[in-house]
């Protein structure tokens, strides 16, 4: 069985500060060596040479070394950051740690649990065909089981980190004779998101084994729980999958749902209750009691180029990318439900639930006085 979890969000006062969490070492809410995940938003563009990325994970890395964990391990701990705070989105951190069991509340309900793997090497013609998906969803298994998941309903999010092509691993494959499916860098990164999230969703039993041709293409094959994101970080798939378990104790806990377009409150809202939280039929951010650690959702622009049947020119916008665009309008109606602009939303959202919308996942504070933020 493993340990229950403790988790909190902390800000990033500079894209190379990590000083918050280190006051939580200092504090002694967990201990540097069993950090065992971080998944947070840097404030860089977000793109292809997003190198906000690296810095923050050097950070990140550095204080867990400083505050005396293992050097060895801590290379090992998947540190996820998805890169882009535009709008009102706030820069921050989720720090996942394992508790001893003699400190973790002990309960029978299901409680946080959190599973790590990083899948088999990826080489650049295999993104965006069946040997990643199956690659991926291998590596979603490992993960799974070493968070004591045995039922893929519980569990509610799928976080991970995977390359995309650059130039030089382009030439790389042609170099052995290989194809790539894109040699546009950006476009990538959409690819292996989408790719990457047609695994998780096989790994869950969302979907068959699906073919090359429907990546990027049928939209109707997505996972409600996957949140993908990619990066020059890497030439592997990184995978944390977070759910619930029963006997691992803990005060946190886990649900999700999906938002079915840009400005789908209440998809927010449904991941929230699904985690557990009991609130009013229609509820609002007074109600929540500082119960709410975060949340992390992935967006897309609608291909039919509307929301809610009007219009808008996200796709067709020369000068501001889309990815741009849906990030910050997904992350201001996410801020006006939570109260805090410190929310994971994450943009290239292929094959991540609905057309349109994205996957919502969100976790509570069931303790006795709660952690999450009030304004």
């Amino acid at each position: 069985m493993p340990d229950a979890i403790e988790v909190r969000k902390v800000p990033l006062h500079t894209v190379s500060d990590a000083s918050e969490l280190g006051k939580l070492i200092d504090a002694g809410v967990m201990e540097a060596g069993r950090v065992i995940a971080v998944i947070g938003k840097t404030e860089g563009n977000g793109g292809v040479n997003d190198y906000t990325r690296i810095i923050a994970d050097r950070a990140f890395r550095e204080i867990l070394v400083e505050k005396g964990a293992d050097p060895a391990k801590v290379k090992e701990i998947p540190i996820v950051w998805s890169g882009g705070t535009d709008g009102v989105i706030s820069p921050h951190a989720t720090v996942f740690a394992t508790v001893p069991a003699e400190q973790a509340p002990q309960t029978d309900e299901p409680r946080l649990t959190v599973g790590f793997a990083m899948s088999e090497q990826l080489a650049p013609e295999e993104i965006g065909y069946l040997p990643m998906v199956e690659k991926v969803a291998a590596a979603v298994k490992v993960a799974m089981e070493r968070a004591g998941i045995t039922d893929p309903a519980d569990v509610h999010y799928v976080q991970t980190k995977t390359p995309l092509l650059t130039i030089h691993t382009i030439r790389d494959a042609k170099s052995r004779g290989q194809k790539v499916w894109t040699e546009h860098t950006h476009e990538s990164m959409d690819l292996s998101n989408g790719c990457t999230a047609l695994g998780i969703a096989v790994a869950l039993g969302e979907i068959e084994m699906p073919t090359d041709a429907d990546v990027m293409h049928n939209r109707d094959l997505y996972s409600s729980v996957a949140s993908c994101s990619s990066g020059v970080e890497l030439d592997q798939a990184q995978v944390v999958v977070v759910g619930n378990a029963r006997g691992v104790g803990g005060r946190y806990r886990i649900g999700h749902s999906v938002m079915n377009d840009a400005l789908d409150q209440d998809g927010i809202w449904a991941a929230i209750k699904d985690a557990g939280l009991d609130l009013p039929e229609r509820p609002h951010r007074s109600d929540l009691g500082g119960r709410l650690v975060n949340v992390f959702l992935k967006c897309e622009a609608s291909q039919d180029g509307t929301v809610q049947g009007r219009r808008n020119a996200m796709l067709d916008d020369s000068d501001v990318h889309w990815h741009r665009q849906i990030k910050s309008c997904v992350g201001g109606v996410t801020a006006s439900v939570t109260g805090d602009p410190a929310v994971f939303v994450s943009v290239s959202a292929a094959h991540q639930g609905p057309e349109g919308g994205g996957p919502v996942a969100a976790i509570i504070d069931l303790g006795d006085e709660p952690t999450g933020y009030r304004a």
